[in-house]
């Protein structure tokens, strides 16, 4: 008794535990090929570790939210009215609470519907991907170790000594932000910096700071690219 309800949807049309588990993991793998992607290809400036994990896991709902359905007309509207709940009475800042939201919603109408097998399955897999994307940080990045602020009061022409200065210590240099002086003296730079030791970071700042035509210099370890 006990062994049909966790391995078989109780309905007109079960569906077997190798659909359920093909659909569900085939939905991850997919997640994952598009959170990588997105991964590679952002360059904007707001970057959010947790909107890389929804990537993964809204597929995993869906598919799941497709195997509830299953054709059934009376679901499908009492699912677009619980969702409607979810987005009119909450406000929800992080995309990852939302798939939790739509995770709960999702396996609550899978038990209520029979679809005992989809529940079962479903929140063992939904937790172990959970857990996996919390345990190895999936979505981190981390593209510079270090964030250099400075004063150039000499020409901007004459920045290419300086500038080779920065490529001895690292391997990237990437100019963030460039303001000129109204009155034309000098400019305020910022670099990021993917350095070949990080360890010799006050080396640079050393070097930097008695560089002539360098003031206000300042730096600031990065951390992984999560949040901008």
């Amino acid at each position: 008794m006990i062994e049909s309800y966790l391995f078989a949807d109780r309905t007109l049309e079960p569906v077997s535990i190798y659909s359920i588990l093909l659909s569900m993991v085939l939905s991850f793998v997919c997640g994952q090929a598009l959170a990588w992607t997105y991964m590679a290809t952002h360059s904007g400036l707001s970057y959010s570790r947790t909107y890389v994990n929804s990537l993964v896991v809204i597929p995993f709902l869906v598919a799941t939210v497709m195997m509830v359905l299953s054709d059934n007309l009376i679901t499908a509207f009492g699912l677009m009215a619980l969702f409607a709940i979810v987005r009119f009475r909450n406000i929800l800042r992080d995309t990852l609470d939302t798939c939790y939201i739509l995770g709960g919603i999702t396996l609550g109408m899978a038990c209520g519907t029979g679809r005992y097998g989809t529940a079962v399955i479903g929140t063992l897999l939904l937790g172990a991907m959970l857990f996996y994307l919390s345990y190895t940080s999936f979505g981190s990045r981390q593209r510079y170790d270090m964030i250099l602020n400075l004063h150039w009061s000499r020409p901007l022409a004459e920045l290419g000594q300086f500038l080779r200065l920065l490529g001895r210590h690292s391997r990237r240099t990437t100019c963030a932000s460039q303001r000129t002086h109204e009155d034309g003296q000098g400019a305020d730079l910022s670099y990021r910096l993917l350095l070949r030791d990080p360890d010799r970071m006050d080396d640079l700042l050393q070097e930097v700071r008695s560089f002539q035509g360098t003031s206000r210099v300042t730096g600031l370890a990065a951390q992984d690219e999560s949040e901008l």
